[in-house]
Order: C-alpha cells, then structure tokens, then sequence
C-alpha cells in the first residue's frame, strides 16, 4: 500500500465520521419523531392553551350599576378573566386578591392588563368594585349571555378557571383558579414581552 492511498483512505474515513456527526442524530430524531411515536413536550406554556384561539364577540355586557359595557370593552389590552357562576365567594375574593398581586407583580408593564370579573348574573354585590377598584365587573346575561360564557372551557380541573384574552379579544390560554399563579405570571411575562399589542 502507498502512502497516497493510504492518506485518501484516512481522508475518507475522516469524512464519513464528520459526515455521520451531522446524519446519526438527524436520522435518529426522524426514527424517533414519524415512527416510534414518541414526541416532545407540546410548548412551554404553564397553562392550557386554547387552540384555536376563540373570538370573542363583542357584545354589551352589563355593569354593577345597572349599565352596559361598550361592546368591544374586551379589546385594546391584555385581559385576566375570571368567570363566577355564582355569588363572589371568598374563594373568588382569594382569586381576584391573587391577581391584583400577579398585576402588580409585573411592574412597567401593570397598565397593559386589566382584571376582569365575568359573572351569569348572580353576582354580584355593590360593594365588590368599591373593594377592587381596578377590577371591571362584567355580567353576561339572557341568550348572548349564556352564548358567549359558553366560550370559557372549564378549566383543567373542572371548575370556572381563570383565562387570557389579548388585545384583539381572542380567547387564548385558561389556568385552574387556585395554584396557577405562578405559571400564570411566567406565561404573562413572555406574552408581554414578545408582543407589542395592548
């Protein structure tokens, strides 16, 4: 054997590992991804995402004092809704406590979010916006009403969640409402600060 083919042969061996760097582990992932089923964790978004996003329609909903909201009050700004099926209990005090403190949590970029209080009706008493002050109570009610709290999946633990609507009013994300705090404001944050809406 010459040297010179001793040295292409060397070069080609050379070439074929640095070529299986780069096609073992393509090839491998492919196997694992179209054929033995396996696939990775979906996003990392702590709460459950709703897809495809649901419009909200833009309906009058009314007031604690016996208005009507303008019909497209669920626009402009990101909102953290909470929806009551009954009387705002001291569960929904804790809840509606636990985000005014995930609101302020988030420093400059507070004014960007609103806290919504949606309700059927059964809610609530006068007092509540006195003691929430930047809280927007919303009550939807009769046929439109039932149609567009029909919107709002329960959340992952079966109870009336709390939920993410963006600036254009899509319905986009839904958390338990006890014990999402956390993962709620991670996912606010990265909303936030990749978006320049609202």
């Amino acid at each position: 054997m010459n040297p010179e083919s001793a040295a292409r042969r060397s070069g080609r061996r050379q070439l074929l590992l640095v070529a299986s760097l780069f096609f073992v582990p393509l090839a491998a992932a492919a196997f694992l991804y179209f054929y033995s089923g396996w696939r990775p964790a979906v996003g990392v978004q702590h709460g459950e995402l709703i897809d495809p996003p649901r419009q909200l329609p833009a309906i009058a909903l009314g007031l604690p004092d016996g208005g009507t909201a303008a019909a497209g009050v669920l626009r402009g700004r990101w909102f953290l809704v909470h929806v009551v099926t009954e009387s705002c209990n001291e569960r929904c005090f804790a809840v509606l406590a636990e985000l005014r403190q995930l609101r302020l949590a988030l420093d400059k970029d507070a004014p960007r979010v609103q806290r919504v209080l949606l309700h059927d009706g059964r809610c609530c008493d006068t007092g509540l916006p006195a003691a929430e002050p930047d809280l927007l109570v919303l009550g939807a009610t009769g046929s439109d009403g039932e149609a567009f709290r029909a919107l709002f999946p329960p959340a992952a633990d079966g109870s009336n969640g709390i939920y993410i609507v963006d600036p254009h009013g899509n319905l986009m994300m839904s958390y338990p409402a006890t014990g999402a705090a956390r993962g709620l404001l991670k996912d606010l944050e990265r909303l936030l600060r990749l978006s320049s809406i609202g």
